[in-house]
């Protein structure tokens, strides 16, 4: 009996012994960097350089390539390496018990990590995931200026930035999803096809310039068309005059751990051309293989290796925005990571009347760091995809939806630091100083966190001018020092109605009753202001 039991004792250590786990090795340096610190173009472009130097961020080891001879080491031991970081400094391989310990051996390793946190585990079945539960559309064309897409951009009060010109212009965000069918035929996209504002993009899972295959999820085509949508007279997204870069590293059929390197190679990919922003609609807790599972003590910002990377991302100054979960009403119940992390900010979702949205995750994250920072509508959430407007619920819409408006405000504010934009977000969404578990501080308010900059950024300066009676029924006057340039008023559709005379008082009593915005062009500034005629 003890010869049997002692057999199985040595069968069990055989066969965990001999099984393989996902890990990640740490290089202990970079030996040739100096080649890099002399010729930094030879692996950032200028574009991020520039930012860089805008935001007084300095080069350091992060941004130089790994040392390749380690690479072949690695290879050369017999493994097999397809994914690697340089902000990490390392690669990734699947190994054995025995393996990883050779690997720590090797003096030109620093350490191995797994990716398994809560061992033991078990292989779970492998199945078909639906990762976008909340993933619900109804296709249907509108016939009206701003469309369906004009109230989820008013409740988050991003008209004034529109109307000021600030429509993503010169900003540069990646989208980093599952794919991108359509993007490259469909009329809903036709407009950042011709304009040239898709700079780029790969597909990080199967390592190819393969992203807009018809078989690819078109989760990530959706949520550009948040943003970058455009239906003459049925739709316009929240950043139309962006430009984008697509990358694709979520295998949408699979939960495995290596989407979380996948994703850190787009992060690097984009830091490397220039980008101002990330936005990302994927989160991670449990996989089909149990032994990668998480728990809500794990999301402290710090120890998935996706948090970590996306934290790097945003001390490279990229304003990194990522989506709360849809897991509210699960088990789970609380935001998944890379949302967990402190400096990524987190977006929620709420309803048409500003409601949380049922699905939408919990936090704060397991240190007590509130999250979301902030929410924008994630039901009901409409955008374009391939030749319609449609309608979808999720964080995952919630969080393009507000990554266009950040967008807009880094156009209008391009030298602020992205610690200070994210403040600004938090200090003038609707709940702040307070705070809800789902809704953060509250619906995001741009045009609010626009006007409490206008005295710093050259745009204006609210207190320096005044626009009365307000409501109004006949005439206005505008109050001001400077010399007026030009007035011109428009409606909440962003559509230009009237241009006024010059001058300080004008008469609209001919002008039908609603809500309309002033634009006053002074010699010194630009306002924009709500005007309610009666």
């Amino acid at each position: 009996m003890k010869k049997s039991i002692s057999f199985f004792i040595l069968l069990v250590f055989v066969f965990t012994s001999a099984q393989t786990e996902l890990v990640f090795v740490f290089f202990k340096d970079k030996p040739n960097k100096e080649a890099f610190y002399t010729n930094p173009l030879s692996e950032l472009t200028q574009k991020s350089l520039d930012r860089r130097t805008k935001f007084g961020i300095a080069l350091n080891d992060q941004d130089a390539p790994i040392e390749p001879t380690y690479i072949q080491n690695v290879k050369n031991l017999g493994f097999t390496v397809k994914d690697y970081s340089k902000w990490m400094n390392g690669v990734a391989v699947n190994a054995t018990t025995a393996q990883i310990l050779n690997l720590q051996s090797q003096p030109y390793v620093q350490s191995v990590e797994s990716f398994i946190k809560h061992p033991p585990g078990g292989k779970s079945e492998i199945k078909k995931v639906n990762k976008f539960e909340e993933f619900n559309n109804t296709l249907g064309k509108t016939n009206f200026n701003y469309g369906s897409g004009l109230a989820q951009i008013n409740q988050v009060n991003l008209r004034p930035l529109h109307i000021a010109g600030f429509t993503g212009t010169g900003v540069t965000i990646a989208v980093i999803d599952t794919g991108f069918p359509t993007v490259n035929t469909g009329s809903v996209y036709a407009r950042i096809r011709n304009n040239g504002q898709i700079k780029g993009g790969y597909n990080f899972v199967n390592k190819s310039s393969d992203i807009y295959n018809s078989s690819l999820n078109n989760h990530g085509s959706y949520c550009l068309g948040v943003i970058a949508g455009y239906v003459d007279n049925s739709f316009v997204g929240t950043a139309p005059d962006a430009d984008f870069y697509l990358y694709a590293s979520e295998d949408a059929d699979n939960e495995i751990p290596e989407e979380q390197l996948y994703w850190a190679e787009a992060a690097e990919e984009a830091d490397r051309k220039g980008v101002d922003l990330i936005t990302t609609s994927l989160g991670y807790y449990d996989f089909d293989d149990t032994r990668y599972n998480l728990l809500y003590s794990d999301m402290n910002g710090t120890t998935s290796f996706i948090a970590r990377v996306a934290q790097i991302a945003t001390e490279k100054g990229i304003f990194v925005l990522a989506a709360a979960g849809n897991e509210a009403q699960k088990p789970w119940h609380y935001i998944i990571t890379p949302a967990d992390n402190a400096k990524v900010f987190t977006v929620g979702a709420v309803t048409s009347t500003g409601a949380s949205s049922t699905f939408s995750s919990f936090g704060p994250n397991s240190v007590g760091v509130i999250k979301p920072d902030g929410s924008a509508r994630g039901t009901s959430t409409y955008m374009g995809y391939n030749n319609s407007v449609t309608s979808s619920n999720g964080t995952s819409f919630a969080t393009p939806l507000a990554a266009g408006g950040v967008a807009c405000l880094i156009q209008a504010m391009p030298t602020k630091p992205i610690a200070d934009v994210s403040n600004l977000l938090r200090q003038n969404a609707s709940l702040y100083p307070n705070t809800d578990p789902q809704k953060g501080y509250g619906i995001l308010n741009f045009g609010k966190a626009w006007n409490t900059t206008l005295s710093t950024i050259n745009v204006g300066n609210k207190s320096m001018l005044q626009i009365y009676p307000n409501p109004v029924a006949k005439t206005f006057t505008i109050k001001t020092d400077e010399k007026i340039i030009s007035v011109e008023l428009y409606d909440t559709l962003g559509r230009k109605v009237q241009t006024l005379k010059n001058e300080k008082t004008n008469n609209i009593e001919r002008l039908a009753n609603g809500v309309y915005f002033v634009k006053v062009q002074t010699d010194k500034n630009q306002y924009i202001e709500k005007l309610i005629k009666e």
